[in-house]
């Protein structure tokens, strides 16, 4: 079976990673392009030899039968061109965050599961090798009980320039809900899902609003509406605590740290780069799998990809579940809510 799939937002991440990752996959063809701006939409199909180009996406799921939509546009738009996909009978990949806020993701997950269709989000290092092996250590007992986890998704002077990334009413905000919401999604997968009772946080807007040196492109200082920084903390049901550092910009030594730090009373462990610390033979110890990414030279989003058709197979059970999507979005969303209120937020 060849599964024919839409492509909703045609702009840079559609064309640079997902549309080229699908065409890699021999089960999949790109049968339809999408976007508000027929320009952008007629960019990505001609690069791509797509012959169907539409600028409304109820005319194009009215018109061609899809079996898969991939949603990549600014995040005010992910709730209603999902559901409007699920109501056509597609499944959906859709990019982080789910949506604008818990609502929206929650309304989002209960539409796919009525429908029975696969909602998946697009948290692509849960595909890294380094997230494969260090969740079978994990699943093993090689770190023991995890009481602290530390996130960080930091850049030095990593404001976007281009895109919708910098303005709040089509994004939701700053580096929380972009990058920031990768490390904690990762964070929470790895931990299995704790159940979070306490969310503390403070934003800042210190970088943004002024004019400097931009490692991504020039942003424009005078239409920046989100935070450049955030601080949190969660307090979980089970004793772990993490706590989260995210920004676009920030006086730091490194151009950019994703990280993901575990601590566990038998060993600890971070993600980038990877590697377990423990003690043994009376000695600490330091574990870095040799040549890891010599076994799969594939990137994230091929393993991703190479997943989604695998799950529409039957072939495997998705790795990304709506449900998670929506408990990420309700950590982002008191994350927020806590900064702007200036108190700690009771999630129980």
């Amino acid at each position: 079976m060849t599964y024919r799939v839409g492509i909703i937002g045609s702009g840079d991440i559609a064309r640079s990673v997902h549309m080229p990752a699908i065409q890699k996959d021999p089960r999949a063809e790109i049968t339809a392009v999408c976007s508000r701006t027929e320009a952008t939409a007629q960019k990505a199909a001609k690069e791509f030899h797509v012959t169907n180009v539409y600028t409304d996406v109820k005319k194009m799921l009215h018109d061609i039968e899809l079996d898969l939509v991939l949603v990549a546009t600014p995040n005010k738009f992910h709730a209603a061109y999902v559901m409007e996909a699920l109501e056509a009978g597609c499944h959906v990949l859709c990019e982080k965050p789910p949506a604008m806020d818990a609502a929206e993701a929650l309304m989002m997950e209960q539409l796919a599961t009525s429908k029975g269709k696969h909602l998946i989000y697009g948290y692509h290092h849960r595909y890294n090798l380094e997230t494969m092996f260090l969740q079978k250590a994990i699943v093993s007992g090689e770190l023991g009980d995890i009481y602290h986890v530390n996130v960080q998704a930091v850049r030095r002077r990593g404001i976007p320039g281009w895109g919708a990334f910098t303005d709040k009413e089509l994004q939701g905000g700053g580096p929380l809900i972009d990058v920031g919401v990768h490390m904690l999604d990762l964070a929470m997968y790895l931990t299995d899902f704790q159940k979070p009772t306490e969310v503390m946080a403070m934003t800042h807007q210190r970088l943004g609003k002024k004019p400097g040196v931009g490692l991504l492109g020039e942003w424009d200082p005078a239409t920046f509406s989100v935070e450049d920084f955030v601080a949190g903390s969660i307090r979980f049901e089970n004793g772990m605590s993490l706590t989260l550092e995210t920004a676009y910009a920030a006086n730091v030594e490194q151009e950019e740290e994703l990280n993901v730090k575990l601590l566990g009373d038998k060993g600890g462990s971070q993600t980038n780069p990877l590697k377990l610390f423990g003690e043994k033979y009376g000695q600490l110890l330091d574990t870095t799998p040799a040549f890891i990414h010599k076994t799969d030279a594939r990137s994230s989003y091929e393993r991703q990809m190479e997943h989604v058709f695998d799950v529409l197979d039957g072939k495997a059970k998705p790795i990304v579940e709506a449900w998670q999507g929506t408990f990420v979005q309700q950590l982002v969303d008191a994350f927020y809510q806590s900064a702007k209120e200036g108190r700690a937020v009771s999630l129980v």
